[in-house]
């Protein structure tokens, strides 16, 4: 017999409404963390076929784990020192400003003494991992310069939780004795860390060198786990939230060469778990607790939102960001987050307010989660104007043989033929869609613009042997060439160009070697169709190499004459030899239509 109430069961059912909530959400355009809240509010609070909500929490919350692992192996440790002036200085911000107004809010609407509103504050100040970072990656913004700053801002938060679950014990009523434990607590933590960062550089790369040399796939995967685990374990012994020991464990591995296979290993977990954790947390809510005090939950949701919208805000104008950076990050994190979970239920264990107040802030925040995409697609409609989204300029690791400069299609074929040739090849490019497709193929395109000396530098040009400048618009490639014949005068140019007169143009530059975007595909396309007619494959490369030839000597005779001159003796000079192969046909055209015919011919040629 099945068992409707069985484990099994109970992960059928979040199984198939994950798989049917997601794409539909996505369909509506309302992002798959939406569709797993209501899938979970359907599965849960509203049919009532999963009970057992705090245990699908607990599994669920690994999800965030492998998740901070995942982005962990993103972040170099010297990219993650790049970042600590938004950590360490936007992020205590945005927490202690926050935190400070909402235990005021608090305070004044009496819901707790001065030491529960100070934990009401701080707690609703957090954000939630899992919905921004999911958001962003749906979204394809993580690596844009308001979801770099955002992150950082989620970076320190989760720190916080350390210092905030010590001040708990610090004001909770009949503990002044253990007034010494939270520094305790603190030492202990910061030696954690220290340890899992010693352990991270010297244990875990030889380990996983060890591993791979038995060649046994499953054992990869399971070291994969083990790490991650295993790192989230001893992070939350110490006090530390699991998800910050996975992160932590993520950054040591950043450098190592096992990091894209132990991605490929826990991208599926990372996945399944991210998505239970949201259908979770629609499980959790207290459909009933809203229902019976909606006309405070409401209300007071929608004040929390807009403070922590407002205040996230002003600080990050004040700390440099534009206005269309600072609305995007503003909309995307005035939710309350998981650890305010952790914090609201510690605080009632230690008497600082009571259960039902913390039902309230549970459920309070548990909306706000729901109503968190909403407020993200809310923020597309009140960015200013047609602004270019700009991605963070990171350039490590850049210098090569090859500075490729243009990633479009010309760029992506020479660069295919570079690579294959075994040449190392440093690709920047200014359009952030161009490097997310990139990247999906396992590109590693740096975010840069190629007019920028310090840009230029910063990729590596003073090294390179080769410049390449693929880029698809004539004035941009004109900047270019001519910034670089300024400032890197021994630089080799390899340049892309629009047409005739530009290869003239860039001649006069001293390019070494410039190629017109349309020559060589043309040439082709011709000698196959005089294939298709029936001509040998030889005679029609024989014609196109002709042609080919004919072509250069023009170009050498317009550089040396100048182009005006050079236009009158295009179809005219001695240059110009005669068909190796004679027309079947002789076609006879009236007078006036040969020189119709021949300007044309004339005007094309030129413009080529």
């Amino acid at each position: 017999m099945f068992d409707h109430n069985s484990l099994f069961a109970e992960m059928l059912l979040l199984l198939a409404g994950a798989v049917i909530a997601a794409p539909l959400f996505r369909k509506l355009g309302l992002g798959t963390v939406l569709g797993y809240l209501a899938a979970g509010v359907i599965i849960g609070p509203v049919l009532q076929q999963v009970t057992d909500t705090e245990e699908v929490l607990k599994v669920a919350e690994f999800g965030v784990v492998f998740l901070l692992f995942i982005i962990g192996l993103e972040l170099k440790p010297s990219r993650l020192w790049q970042m600590r002036g938004d950590v360490f200085g936007l992020g205590p911000a945005q927490v202690v400003v926050t935190g400070g107004v909402l235990s005021g809010l608090a305070y004044l609407s009496n819901m707790a003494d001065w030491r529960g509103s100070l934990m009401v504050g701080f707690g609703l100040a957090l954000s939630s991992t899992a919905f921004a970072l999911q958001i962003l990656n749906d979204s394809g913004d993580m690596n844009s310069r308001y979801g770099q700053r955002s992150f950082s801002v989620l970076l320190f938060q989760d720190l916080a939780i350390v210092p905030l679950l010590a001040l708990i014990t610090i004001l909770a009523p009949g503990t002044s004795e253990a007034a010494a434990t939270p520094l305790l607590d603190f030492a202990i933590a910061v030696a954690a860390v220290g340890a899992m960062i010693i352990a991270g550089r010297y244990l875990l790369t030889p380990m996983f060198q060890v591993i791979a040399s038995t060649g046994a796939r499953e054992v990869m995967i399971a070291a994969a786990l083990l790490v991650v685990l295993g790192s989230a374990a001893a992070m939350q012994a110490v006090g530390l939230s699991m998800a910050m020991g996975a992160f932590l464990a993520g950054v040591m591995l950043a450098e190592s060469s096992y990091r894209h296979e132990l991605e490929a290993d826990i991208e599926p977990f990372r996945g399944l778990l991210l998505a239970l954790f949201f259908v979770a947390v629609g499980l959790s809510l207290e459909v009933g607790v809203i229902a019976e005090n909606l006309l405070f939950i409401v209300p007071a949701v929608l004040v929390f939102m807009i403070a922590k919208t407002v205040i996230t805000y002003a600080l990050c104008r004040l700390w440099g960001s534009s206005h269309n950076d600072a609305i995007q990050i503003a909309f995307l994190l005035p939710q309350g987050g998981e650890f305010g979970f952790v914090l609201f239920t510690t605080a009632t264990a230690a008497g600082l307010f009571s259960s039902a107040t913390a039902s309230l802030l549970i459920a309070s925040v548990t909306l706000s989660m729901a109503l968190t995409p909403l407020g993200a697609a809310l923020s597309k409609r009140l960015l200013k104007g047609e602004t270019r989204e700009e991605l963070e300029e990171d350039f490590d690791g850049a210098g090569a043989d090859v500075l490729m400069i243009g990633f479009s299609r010309f760029g992506q074929i020479a660069s295919q033929i570079l690579l294959a040739g075994g040449s190392s090849v440093t690709v920047i490019d200014d359009s952030p869609d161009r490097i997310r497709q990139a990247a999906n193929f396992g590109f590693r395109i740096y975010f840069g613009d190629g007019t920028r000396r310090d840009v230029l530098i910063a990729s590596g040009i003073e090294r390179a042997k080769i410049v390449a400048i693929c880029t698809h618009n004539r004035e941009t490639t004109d900047r270019i060439v001519e910034l670089i014949r300024s400032d890197f005068p021994t630089a080799r140019l390899f340049v892309r160009s629009y047409d005739r007169i530009h290869s003239l143009a860039l001649r006069d530059r001293a390019v070494e070697f410039e190629l017109r975007e349309t020559l060589e595909s043309g040439l082709v396309f011709g000698r196959r169709t005089l294939q298709a007619l029936g001509m040998s494959e030889n005679s029609a490369a024989d014609i196109v190499e002709d042609i080919r030839n004919r072509d250069e000597e023009r170009l050498q005779i317009q550089a040396v004459q100048g182009l005006g001159a050079g236009r009158e003796m295009l179809f005219n000079s001695p240059v110009r030899p005669e068909p190796l192969i004679k027309p079947k046909r002789t076609v006879v055209m009236g007078e006036r239509a040969g020189e119709a015919m021949s300007a044309e011919a004339d005007q094309a040629s030129t413009t080529v």
